[in-house]
């Protein structure tokens, strides 16, 4: 039983929306977190076709898979100036941050969940719940994700501290988060940090480098339920 609402949401882009959104990948992706999402949200994202894509995408509406939809360069221009920020800010990492900062921005629920378009839990996992017991805990807590990859070693060896369902760290990944909205919807996206280098220099200064840097000089701690994995699908889409 969902105690309290959050909003789902995740991106397609132009090499993945086809199978985000004519096969079931969608609902399974969205399923295995075993929670009833008040909002179920798809951001179309860098695609050739957006009047396309948005046709698929209120097929899933009309099925109830998806609530809305949204296409984000409607918002890019009211987005960035909420935060403050310019599209040359990110050195080449403009369209690997804009879905998320817009997601951030029009949620209306308390908490959100991300998912990069190929990342999915390996199994159904029912860590939502004990996420928000320690959200309501800690407010120096800023996001949980289960583990990555199957990676336990590695959630095991950054962590500094366990609990009996989680890895207490830091760190932060573009691949699944859930957060408090609130946290995310101030201007903390222009801090940097000597840690934060370690993310692809491809990526700029993109999203997911500018928020670990936020959180480690601030102190913020990420959480790793320990039960559970998702897994980023590296071979759902192929160049060419």
């Amino acid at each position: 039983m969902s105690s309290v609402d959050i909003t789902f949401e995740t991106k397609c882009y132009e090499k993945d929306w086809r199978i985000i959104l004519t096969t079931d990948w969608l609902e399974r992706m969205i399923g295995q977190n075993l929670y009833d999402f008040k909002e179920r949200i798809l951001h179309i994202n860098n695609v050739s076709d957006s009047k396309l894509v948005a046709q698929h995408a209120e097929r899933l509406v009309a099925k109830g898979i998806l609530t809305s939809y949204s296409i984000v360069a409607d918002y890019e221009k009211q987005v960035l100036d909420f935060f403050g920020l310019r599209e040359e800010d990110f050195k080449g990492g403009y369209y690997y941050s804009i879905a998320e900062l817009v997601a951030i921005h029009n949620c209306k629920t308390e908490y959100l969940l991300h998912y990069a378009g190929d990342c999915m839990l390996a199994a159904p996992l029912d860590w939502i719940e004990p996420s928000l017991e320690i959200f309501r805990q800690h407010p120096n807590v800023k996001v949980f994700n289960p583990v990555w990859n199957g990676n336990v070693v590695e959630a095991e060896e950054v962590a500094f501290a366990e609990s009996r369902d989680f890895y207490w760290g830091y760190g932060f990944s573009d691949q699944c988060y859930l957060i408090r909205a609130a946290d995310f919807k101030k201007r903390i996206y222009g801090e940097t940090h000597p840690a934060s280098e370690r993310y692809p220099a491809y990526g700029g200064e993109l999203f997911e480098k500018r928020v670990d840097a936020w959180m480690r000089t601030c102190g913020h701690y990420r959480l790793t339920y320990k039960h559970g994995s998702y897994i980023h699908h590296w071979d759902m889409v192929k160049d060419g």
